[in-house]
């Protein structure tokens, strides 16, 4: 993976909180959610991001790329340079 969306900046950008306040439990904690699974468990750990994910897209953030590599560097990419790829997922929407 050349690009990814920082999952921790994408939050603490979204929800106007230090970089201290973006660790996985404190995010979690935050949002009124609790851990799921054991602690550190690569797998569990990749579940619980996901419904933090959710959870922004739900609160209205647009979640874009954020980070990438380039010649062997970490960069930064805007907010405000254009998305590339396909569209952000959506939500499902429910008939009631």
């Amino acid at each position: 993976a050349k690009k990814w969306i920082n999952i921790r900046k994408s939050y603490g950008n979204f929800y106007k909180v230090p970089r201290n306040q973006t660790k996985l439990t404190i995010m979690l904690e935050n949002l009124g959610m609790n851990y799921d699974g054991r602690p550190h468990c690569g797998l569990d750990d990749s579940k619980n991001i996901a419904r933090i994910a959710i959870r922004m897209l739900q609160d209205g953030c647009d979640l874009r790329v954020n980070e990438r590599i380039h010649g062997g560097q970490l960069m930064t990419v805007s907010s405000s340079a254009p998305l590339e790829g396909a569209p952000a997922p959506q939500m499902p929407r429910y008939r009631n």
